[in-house]
């Protein structure tokens, strides 16, 4: 049994966490960032100064809370795509001057592979073949898994994704930020067939998603109402925009695990936080025999417990990075 000592920086929560090979959580400690708030959205730059007060008292703390030290650690783990490029370099900066000093092994992994592996925190034996259904921020995606370390995209967003829309739409209704929490808390009591916004590419041979058209007939509808109209059906509205986003979410995801013969299906990302997904995505995978997975509500955010799950397959792989390896931005899942 080995030690990961990971870090988590791509967006605006710090997070620094030790697990062990057998997926046991040490410590998982978070810094968030309230100082975006007022701004409506992280602002970049600020996000970056944050991380870089932050991360270094983490790590102590982290120390000091497990009682480890730095020579009982056998590996060093760091998110390095997608994310903010500012962020993104703070951690993996830190992350090489530890893996330098001490001369341990750095493995980098994609963010967005950790909020996949962040499931087996909780079920530690999951096995390969599996859908994954990553919906995270700017990011809608369908990962079919072959083994822990070998996957294929098998759908993707081509324009906005399901948590933006969240938030662009709470945004329009006057409802605050992250968007996603506040609408899934609305809608509990609202009608989702009170508007019928529309659902893009209901195709049956296309995995992909949109949200474009999604989000421009949510503000058409929202400017065309007065300020009483709206916040009397504020609750039916909320409802009706998650069933928007949630549904092709739902539908797709059902459709190629039956199509590949799939019986598991794990989701991933903050909006795997959300009810209607879960709920609804549960009665469908009941129907078909397919077993469906998501993690508890504080693993579904940005933390580096998960980072460190994604980097257990490599490390027992012995699949490590070079301290020349960089940080970058672009969206996706890459195999990293």
């Amino acid at each position: 049994m080995s030690l990961i000592l990971a870090f988590e920086s791509s967006c605006d929560d710090t997070s620094v966490a030790i697990l062990d090979t057998v997926y046991r959580v040490y410590c998982n400690l978070i810094s968030s960032q309230p100082e975006h708030l007022e701004f409506g959205g992280v602002l970049p730059e600020l996000a970056s100064r944050l991380h870089i007060r932050h991360i270094l008292r983490l790590s102590e703390k982290a120390l000091e809370q497990t009682g480890f030290n730095m020579a009982q650690i056998d590996a060093i783990a760091v998110s390095i795509n997608p994310g903010l490029i500012g962020s993104l370099i703070v951690g993996l900066a830190f992350a090489k001057s530890l893996a330098w000093s001490l001369d341990k092994p750095l493995i980098t992994v994609n963010h967005l592979l950790s909020h996949i592996f962040a499931n087996f925190i909780e079920h530690p034996h999951l096995e390969a073949p599996f859908l994954a259904l990553v919906v995270s921020g700017g990011h809608t995606e369908l990962v079919y898994f072959k083994t822990l370390t070998k996957f294929e995209v098998i759908g993707k967003t081509v324009d906005d994704a399901a948590g933006e829309t969240f938030d662009k739409a709470a945004k329009l209704l006057g409802l605050g930020f992250p968007g996603g929490p506040i609408i899934d808390k609305l809608a509990k009591t609202g009608d989702p067939s009170f508007v019928r916004f529309p659902r893009a590419l209901p195709h049956r041979d296309n995995y992909n998603f949109s949200y474009s058209g999604v989000k421009t007939a949510i503000r058409n509808y929202i400017e065309r109402q007065d300020a009483a109209y709206l916040e009397t059906h504020k609750a039916d509205i909320s409802a009706s925009v998650q069933a928007a986003i949630v549904e092709p979410l739902i539908q797709k995801s059902i459709r190629i695990c039956r199509q590949l013969q799939l019986k598991r299906i794990l989701i991933a990302g903050g909006v795997a936080a959300n009810s209607a997904l879960r709920n609804g995505l549960s009665q469908e995978a009941t129907k078909y025999g397919i077993e469906l997975y998501y993690p508890s509500l504080g693993l579904c955010m940005d933390n580096a417990a998960m980072v460190a799950a994604a980097a257990i397959p490599k490390y027992q792989a012995g699949i490590y990075a070079g301290l020349s390896v960089n940080a970058f931005s672009l969206k996706g899942i890459r195999e990293l």
